[in-house]
């Protein structure tokens, strides 16, 4: 288990180049007035130290994936348990988790096929402000040797 980062709050792992991930982050930023969430770029090391502490060694930038102490959760299922946990009435997605997890998975891989084309794309992951900064999950440099 990496030391490095405390998984005390939910994490949202995300495609850090993608403008329509970038958006979806900004959003749950705006609407997660708790700071129930912490985020980090699929692109960072933190990232890929979490998905291998996890047991997530074949994902893609195609998901963003949200970890939750020792799980992780991909696609729609992801993205609904985030929804369910924002401030009102956004809350109210978190109920779509009824439709059946192949049929949210395919309007989300759609959806995901067509992102750079249709929001485009950044040359690098964004910078967040320093007040969202501290949402930003980091590797310790001493935990990475």
């Amino acid at each position: 288990m990496t030391t490095a980062i405390p998984r005390d709050k939910p994490i949202l792992l995300f495609d850090g180049v993608c403008n329509l991930c970038n958006g979806s982050i900004q959003f749950v930023i705006d609407h997660d007035p708790e700071g129930v969430f912490r985020f980090a770029p699929l692109q960072s090391e933190a990232a890929e130290a979490l998905l291998s502490d996890v047991g997530f060694d074949d994902y893609d930038f195609g998901t963003f994936v949200l970890v939750e102490g020792d799980d992780y959760y991909t696609k729609s299922e992801a993205a609904l348990r985030v929804a369910s946990r924002l401030e009102f009435p956004w809350s109210l997605a978190g109920a779509l988790r009824v439709v059946p997890g192949p049929l949210r998975d395919a309007a989300y891989d759609a959806v995901a096929s067509h992102r750079y084309a249709v929001f485009g794309k950044k040359a690098q992951c964004m910078i967040p402000s320093p007040e969202i900064r501290k949402r930003f999950v980091e590797m310790d440099p001493m935990d990475a040797e």
